[in-house]
């Protein structure tokens, strides 16, 4: 049974989804559960990209000790000098570094001959390997280079140093059949092939990254790289738990496996959807809420029956919590503690007195409380700044259907004095973000407002998330409350902590490979 590689670039790949800015404390928390999931390697981001991005990157290799910790660096000294400096104190310093191979990036991207690229590659990978134990090398836009130019650009680096090898369709152009086809050609015609791992790298533009993925490892990749929910640039990237459930299941088709803990992906899913911003459809593979839901009442008839008749998934593979009540308003502080564990959290002591405390006040107003609540609890508690910012103190909304909606909020500046102010809106929610834009110093655009429940039931928690502009930057941001209006008016908040922090960081080039 072959054992396959999962490289998870959520942090890197997936946060250049358009709208999802990431700050340190929110991508230490995925880092932290991609360890607990049990992926081989993450790419933290690209250090070269910024100073926040490069903080990042060291602060998570500094703490992730059970899967490889790696950086994206583009095939010059001073993008690889950068990603030294963030990972040289990680347990196993692995670098990715890539040049474009295709006629149309070589000519019109790169302005260079082949033998220009081949030279630069080679150049790179040789200057890594004085620093990385493991280099990756990556061929951008693989699928639509000349696999006679591609076999040699391979076998140059390879000799240079590079022990992994990563095929990248990075515009999603290629389909099962073509894709299968270069890495068996590749594997015919390199001739030290056998010094290095193929890796896939599959974009969602055409819906076929998870087919051409596991086409890749059908003809002898042996790393796939994907994002959580399949999140990333354009239609996105390969999703991991959509590979990773599928080799499981059709296992004595692939004859391969991961080293994934399966019946973590529910809450994977889930806090990245929560960080990002991005909902996960409700149709959606393995992780969409309708994944084990059977509404046809044949369907109905076979799963009472038998479950395997409809269920080729069970919900418990994936981790799927069954709603059922995990903890109440008597419970005591060692429970709570003890299940926290159990999601995989353990706060010092003085978080988890503030943590307490919230949930016996939702307890006490929810009084029924499932894994669900908690699980969104500690979450809300995890995006918080880490630096005193604004903090929502009060808020009280005026609504009739024969009266303007007026909202009055009251806020905590980050200097600690307590500011009040109100204004009206055609609507509740537009009251309390034109009362928040006249509160906050800043010129704000509300581009995007999503509101979801947590479980089921009248009592059921609300999540909002919200995108907002200024300055041409887009800040995702999100708040969750058993009322919406309070979800509301955390979200709005919460995203422009963010912007305050993103402020100080450098823009960039987005990179997609």
């Amino acid at each position: 049974m072959r054992k396959i590689k999962i490289f998870d670039t959520t942090l890197r790949d997936g946060e250049q989804t358009a709208g999802v800015n990431l700050n340190t404390a929110e991508k230490l928390e995925i880092a932290k559960r991609l360890e607990r999931l049990g992926v081989d390697v993450m790419e933290a981001g690209f250090p070269a990209a910024s100073k926040g991005d490069l903080e990042a990157v060291k602060k998570i290799a500094s703490i992730v000790k059970n899967s490889t910790v790696t950086g994206l660096a583009r095939s010059n000294t001073s993008d690889i000098d950068y990603a030294w400096e963030a990972l040289k104190n990680s347990a196993e310093p692995r670098l990715h570094v890539f040049l474009a191979t295709s006629p149309i990036h070589m000519t019109y991207k790169l302005k260079k001959t082949p033998d220009q690229v081949v030279e630069t590659a080679v150049g790179a990978v040789k200057y890594a390997r004085q620093k990385f134990p493991v280099v990756q090398w990556s061929a951008e836009d693989a699928c639509r280079s000349d696999l006679v130019f591609l076999a040699r650009i391979i076998e140059k680096v390879i000799d240079a140093g590079a022990t992994v090898i990563n095929i990248p369709d990075t515009v999603g152009f290629t389909n099962p059949e073509e894709y299968g086809k270069i890495f068996r050609f590749l594997l015919n015609n390199v001739p030290n092939i056998d010094n290095a791992i193929l890796s896939a790298h599959c974009h969602d533009d055409l819906g076929m990254a998870v087919a051409n993925s596991l086409s890749a490892i059908e003809n002898g990749a042996n790393q796939v790289e994907c994002t959580i929910n399949g999140i990333g640039e354009r239609a996105g990237n390969a999703s991991l738990e959509e590979i990773a459930v599928a080799l499981a299941i059709r296992e004595d088709f692939y004859k391969a496996k991961t080293n994934l803990k399966l019946n973590e992906i529910s809450r994977m899913s889930q806090l990245v959807s929560r960080l990002t911003g991005i909902a996960v459809p409700p149709n959606k593979a393995v992780v969409g809420k309708n994944a084990f839901a059977h509404e046809s009442g044949i369907h109905q008839d076979g799963v009472l029956k038998e479950k395997s008749t409809y269920e080729i998934i069970t919900p418990e593979l994936v981790g799927v919590p069954s709603n059922q009540l995990v903890l109440g308003k008597h419970s005591g502080r060692h429970a709570f503690k003890d299940y926290l564990h159990k999601l995989g959290f353990h706060p010092d002591d003085s978080k988890l007195k503030v943590l307490f405390e919230d949930f016996k006040q939702l307890a006490d107003r929810k009084k029924e409380m499932t894994e669900e609540d908690i699980f969104a609890l500690l979450i809300d508690h995890k995006i918080q700044p880490e630096v005193p910012l604004y903090q929502l103190k009060d808020i009280q909304v005026n609504y009739g259907t024969n009266q303007i909606p007026t909202a009055t909020l009251r806020l905590l500046t980050p200097d600690g004095t307590l500011i009040q102010d109100a204004a009206t809106g055609s609507g509740s929610v537009e009251a309390i973000y034109n009362t928040l834009s006249k509160m906050l110093p800043s010129s704000l655009k509300l581009t995007d407002y999503r509101i979801q429940s947590v479980g089921a039931g009248r009592d059921a928690l609300a999540q909002v998330f919200v995108q907002i502009v200024s300055d041409g930057h887009e800040i995702n941001g999100s708040g969750t409350a058993q009322d919406v209006l309070e979800a509301s008016a955390k979200a709005y908040v919460h995203a422009f902590n963010k912007l305050q922090l993103h402020s100080e960081k450098k823009s960039y080039e987005k990179i997609s490979i």
